[in-house]
């Protein structure tokens, strides 16, 4: 193997040892790095690999930085070389392989140093932590240690900021603060030039908007300083069930619109009306001990149904008299149906971990290894009728073997100097299909999904919807063009400036890497 990258990086074909593929190829990029530099089979096979399970592209080296410093000097002996590309990869959860660089180095951003500062600016509360750093981990130590919280989630925390923050980060909350690209006020980042930067909306701000939801284009997050807020300490959790889905979104738009004393947490998915444990029915229970009884479902309903899915936060010293008051005035006046009414109340990190205890049973069952075709919409208010008409009711009427979120985001709190498109509306939804599918023979082949995936943009396209791909993947510099409009010219000017040789995040197929001469 090292005869080849060593070929590959300089044109020499020594023959050397298998034991030192490390050392040789280090030594040629000249890296002195203090993390890690691993090209064996292991390793590498680990990169060329991400969550979506249907793409692998193999790297030459795994490389675990230690720091910002590693970084930079990853990216500048990758600009020193012919061809090499450099990746990031947070904790592998991206769907299209966005994460790998085929025959290229990718960075293992969960080996970055330990960073954890929480500190007060102007009487404000902020934590800095490493690009590296998995949500969950700052959740438990802001909150066990501080009483304090990020303001904006996403609904999985096993994610790492750095990844989060470079596509948009969103969940139930981003409807009052934004997505979590609205809640960072300065980071820390190695260009395409291996740079190391510190930007903020007021220094060097171009690189900084730039970032936030720039997919990795433009440089990789090594720090971030995130907004807090005092956490509460609990959650009632509550489930609502609707047939008409113009009920459900109505109710849902006046929801996120009372930014003032409404729920902390607006969310919505799409279920199959029949007893189908993973589509159907008993999803929507909140605990084991509820029950769902069809009896009460209209007999004008369709094959699916609507749930919407709400929070209100409180404190431990709140009287429960107190929570039940403000919940039965926040859901006054909403249609849903009175007798598929659901409630829980738990702690306030039980609530943001929910997930936790769903990847622990699809690990179990081997589910969360398998492919998953995911596709995330942000689709306009004008256009979620049909789309329901024509997606919901016909395309997916059997469900997709997991949850159909939909729900609705208010433009407004999404800054338009980043990086991410969204709908041209104020109001506009996120549709996210998240297939827990066995893997084929037991479940259908991921390239079926994969098609019915394409089925449902096309639609979107042809029926001239105002919407854009979240978490976008395409394979044509025309379909990114589409995709940006009249924002690709930013776009591609910031490329130009922060990576001009477009060595990061090769596995977007946004720009093809500049040969050095």
């Amino acid at each position: 193997m090292i005869a080849y990258l060593e070929h590959f990086v300089h044109g020499n074909d020594t023959e050397s040892r298998p034991d030192d593929d490390v050392i040789a190829l280090s030594k040629r990029l000249d890296l002195q790095l203090k993390g890690t530099f691993d090209c064996t089979d292991t390793p590498t096979s680990i990169a060329s690999k991400d969550f979506g399970g249907m793409k692998s592209l193999k790297p030459l080296a795994f490389i675990g930085p230690a720091d910002a410093d590693d970084v930079a000097r990853v990216v500048k002996a990758a600009a020193t070389s012919s061809n090499l590309t450099v990746a990031a990869r947070g904790n592998g959860h991206s769907i299209n392989g966005q994460a790998m660089a085929d025959q290229g180095l990718v960075l293992n951003m969960r080996t970055m140093e330990d960073l954890f500062q929480v500190t007060s600016i102007n009487g404000s509360p902020y934590v800095d932590v490493s690009g590296g750093a998995l949500w969950e981990d700052v959740l438990r130590r802001c909150v066990l240690g501080y009483g304090l919280a990020p303001r904006s989630w996403t609904d999985y925390l096993s994610l790492t900021v750095g990844g989060t923050l470079s596509n948009a980060g969103v969940s139930g909350q981003a409807f009052r603060y934004g997505p979590q690209t609205s809640n960072v006020t300065e980071l820390e980042v190695v260009t395409g030039k291996g740079d190391t930067i510190v930007c903020s909306e007021n220094q060097n701000s171009e690189l900084f908007f730039g970032v936030l939801g720039g997919l990795g284009q433009f440089g990789i997050i090594t720090r971030a300083r995130v907004v807090l807020q005092p956490a509460p300490d609990r959650v009632r959790c509550i489930r609502l069930v609707y047939s008409k889905f113009e009920e459900f979104t109505e109710d849902a738009e006046v929801l996120v619109s009372q930014q003032e004393g409404g729920f902390s947490y607006v969310e919505g998915f799409v279920f199959v009306n029949n007893d189908d444990p993973a589509n159907g029915w008993p999803t929507v229970l909140l605990d084991p001990d509820q029950e769902f009884d069809p009896t009460h479902i209209p007999n004008t309903a369709g094959p699916v149904l609507y749930c919407l899915e709400l929070a209100l936060h409180y404190r431990n010293t709140d009287h429960v008299s107190d929570v039940n008051m403000d919940v039965d005035r926040l859901l006054g006046g909403l249609r849903f149906i009175e007798a598929l009414r659901f409630e829980v109340d738990v702690e306030y990190m039980d609530f943001l971990l929910r997930v936790k205890c769903a990847e622990d049973e699809g690990k179990a069952n081997g589910i969360w290894d398998a492919p998953h075709p995911w596709l995330n919409l942000l689709v306009s208010k004008s256009n979620i009728l049909e789309f329901d008409r024509v997606v919901f009711k016909k395309i997916l009427n059997n469900g997709v073997g997991g949850p159909i979120l939909v729900y609705p985001l208010l433009r407004s709190k999404w800054d338009s100097r980043t990086s991410v498109v969204v709908p041209e509306s104020e109001i506009f939804y996120i549709v996210a299909l998240l297939r827990f599918n066995p893997a084929a023979p037991k479940g259908p082949p991921a390239e079926l999904l994969v098609a019915q995936n394409q089925e449902i943009i096309q639609f979107c396209c042809h029926r001239g919807f105002d919407f854009k791909q979240y978490l976008p993947h395409y394979q044509t510099q025309e379909d990114w063009k589409r995709h940006f409009g009249n924002q690709w010219t930013r776009f591609v000017e910031r490329k130009a400036n922060f990576d001009p040789m477009a060595i990061l995040a090769p596995g977007q197929k946004i720009f093809s890497r500049i040969p050095q001469p």
